[in-house]
This record gives C-alpha cells, structure tokens and sequence, in this order.
C-alpha cells in the first residue's frame, strides 16, 4: 500500500496579482517559482510560491479573480495555511517584521502543540508560522536572494487547517482512505498527519457548525497533496472511486499530474504527482521571470496577454 509523504502544494484566490505578488516575495520572503495562467481559464494569472525550486511542500499557489468579492468565513472550508520556520527564535524575527510592514498578527501563541505566531496577508487570508524545530521537507531549498536572513526563513507548509461540520466523515477518509495517523483529539478538534510525527503532512480538522463558508479574495480553494509519480496516482484514483467520490479523472498539469475530488464535506482535495516539477520549462536560475504556458496554450500566447495585465517588477 502507498502511503501519502506530506502536502503537495495549496491554491488560494486573490483580487490582485501585483499586491500579491509583493506580499509574498518582498515580506515573506519567498521565490516566485512559476508565473503562468489557470490552465481552465488562461484569462486569469497563476502564481506560485515557494523554495528554490518550488520544491513540493513549499508552493502556494494563487489565481487572480479581479473582480472577486469579500470572503464570508464560515464552515466547511480550507481556514487557514501553517508555515514552517527554523525555531522559536524565528517567531520573535518574524513579529518585529510584520510589525515593520504593518501585516496584522497575533502574539508569540501555541497552536497545534508548537510555538506559533498568526497572522493574515492584505486580502485577509489566515496563516500561521509554526517553530518547526528542525521539521521540515527533506528536499527544500534555501533561496539565496530571499529578502529574509538565512537562518529565519519559511521552510514549507506546515499543519492546514480544515473547518467542517461532520468532522468524523473527513477522519474517516484521511485515516482509512489515505492512511493518515490521528494524534490529538479533543470534543471539536483533531489533528492527523500523514507520517506519523511529522509536521509538513499535518492536518488540523476544526468542528464548527453553521453556515458555509462563502469564498472570494483571501479564501483557499483547494488542499494538494503528494503522490511521487503516475503509477501511484492511478493507485489513489481507484481508492477515490471505491469510496464512492466523484473525480475529475486524472488530468495533466505539465508540471505534475493531478486528479481532483471533494470529500463529504465539500472539501476539495487535489491529489498530484511530485513531478516533472517547474524546471520543465526553465532554468533554476530564472524560475518565475517570465510568463511560462503549457505547450497546449503556447499557441495562443499572444492572445493571451492582451488580455493579462502587465505584472510590474519591482527593483
């Protein structure tokens, strides 16, 4: 039997790629990895975050909706996004830095039984850094023209946090399904991982009950999580389809493969292949420059960006 290795990446909504894209790069630090388009509406920019080389485990990922609305946060939702940083010394660099760029956060907390510091990006969308304490995602690369220190820099998602209204019907799908270890359970909160002990594949499930949550700007759209390759894929499809959820078939990204499914819920799961990766159409040294597209819509580049606003680069 396979077994899942960690999160893969996790896709949100933003109103505006070019605030977004300082947010990410300039005050946490972050590579932009790939800037493309939504493959299922070339309309609309895809950007994405991470290591150096937007290793799995380390992207966020963002679709610009300009004329998206507010969030209206409730139930049966993605809430909010861990982050993992070298130490507990790190959450002190990291308050005296969002202070510095007026980003709302919290107090120096504990969240999922780690020392943690929460805070929100300019569209409302809810993070939390989490002291990993040498925990991180064996392949991630240090990005040497990151605008953090070396020694407090984001090294990858850490535990996600998933709100619903039937929290033992998603247990059952991450323990049974995919073989997720449940460690923690009080009366309104469970947290699974999906190698026992370790951070980077932790899944914090919230039992709130109410209305849904009503998606728009700072709202997470879907979890991923990792697969190493095709054969292992197909594996999960049949799982998926043997419990009953419907898929989107297994579709072909060019940077990974992926097939898509919602649990009870609602909740949208993406389950994708940890390759090719983003060095399919780039050099390391350049990853994320350029606008890159898929072969299939390398056709129609120039129509394409007449209709993209420009990205402005900053110095």
């Amino acid at each position: 039997m396979y077994t899942i290795p960690g999160h893969h990446h996790i896709s949100m909504i933003t109103k505006d790629a070019q605030a977004n894209n300082h947010f990410y790069r300039e005050i946490l630090g972050l590579r932009r990895v790939k800037w493309t388009v939504n493959q299922d509406d070339p309309s609309m920019y895809h950007l994405f975050y991470g290591d150096k080389m937007g290793s799995p485990g380390t992207e966020l990922s963002f679709f610009e909706i300009p004329l998206v609305g507010n969030t209206y946060r409730g139930t049966n939702a993605i809430t909010q996004i861990g982050l993992l940083v070298p130490s507990t010394a790190s959450l002190t660099y990291w308050q005296e830095r969002l202070e510095m760029y007026n980003v709302s956060h919290s107090e120096i907390t504990r969240y999922a039984n780690r020392p943690a510091l929460h805070f929100e990006d300019t569209e409302g969308l809810r993070m939390v850094l989490l002291a990993a304490n040498h925990e991180k995602v064996a392949h991630w690369e240090s990005w040497e023209d990151s605008k953090v220190p070396a020694e407090h820099r984001i090294q990858g998602m850490g535990s996600v946090e998933i709100t619903v209204q039937r929290l033992d019907k998603l247990a059952k799908t991450l323990t049974e399904m995919f073989g997720y270890s449940e460690v923690a359970r009080t009366k309104d909160e469970a947290i699974f991982q999906s190698i026992e002990g370790e951070v980077f594949g932790e899944i914090v499930v919230k039992y709130l009950d109410g209305p849904p949550e009503k998606p728009g700007r700072g709202s997470i759209h879907h979890l991923a999580i990792r697969v190493k390759n095709d054969t292992e894929l197909a594996y999960w499809e049949a799982q998926v389809k043997a419990r009953g959820f419907q898929t989107s078939g297994i579709v072909d990204r060019y940077y990974f493969k992926s097939l898509y499914f919602r649990e009870s819920n609602g909740i949208l799961f993406e389950i994708a292949t940890d390759g090719p990766g983003f060095t399919i159409d780039g050099k390391v040294d350049t990853l994320g420059e350029t606008l890159d597209l898929p072969p299939f819509l390398e056709e129609r580049r120039q129509e394409i960006e007449a209709k993209l606003k420009p990205l402005e680069e900053e110095s």
